[in-house]
């Protein structure tokens, strides 16, 4: 059976900035202690990445997980973040009950966002911003009763 969305991973150059970001801007919060991938022995098997060596950190927040990976080995390329209409994962979306004051609180953190405010449809309001690494995330929110709203419109 499946449950849900467990957790999304992020690969950074920068897991010390980006643990920071993540606390500060979302509330989440490390999860034991910080692994080094090589010292996990089933590493290479589980990722498919021989010789595998990382700095690793999971996260969590009240209702899903971050992991973040600073890699050392191999060496990845650099990045360059996906934009919302290239193939592939290009955005994660954190549900807020306020969107205008997260959007003002984030803003003061310093974070990037693509439009000035947030985008009201109806019942819910959206936008895009930008972690440390230029990362797209999405603000969200739903009202109750909307058919996406996580009590399912209930």
């Amino acid at each position: 059976m499946i449950r849900g969305l467990h957790h999304f991973g992020v690969h950074t150059k920068d897991l010390d900035r980006m643990r920071s970001f993540y606390e500060q801007a979302f509330g989440f919060e490390a999860v034991g202690e910080e692994l080094q991938l090589a010292d996990v022995p089933v590493a290479s098997l589980v990722t498919g990445v021989p010789d595998a060596v990382a700095r690793v950190l999971m996260m969590r927040t009240s209702n899903a997980f971050i992991e973040l990976f600073e890699w050392s080995s191999p060496e990845g390329e650099p990045l360059r973040p996906l934009r919302p209409y290239d193939y592939g994962y290009t955005h994660f979306c954190v549900d807020v009950t306020d969107i205008d004051a997260e959007y003002e609180r984030l803003t003061e953190l310093g974070v990037t966002f693509v439009h000035s405010s947030p985008v009201r449809m109806g019942d819910m309001a959206s936008v895009y911003g930008k972690d440390p690494d230029g990362n797209l995330f999405e603000l969200g929110e739903i009202s109750p009763g909307n058919i996406y709203h996580r009590d399912g419109g209930e």
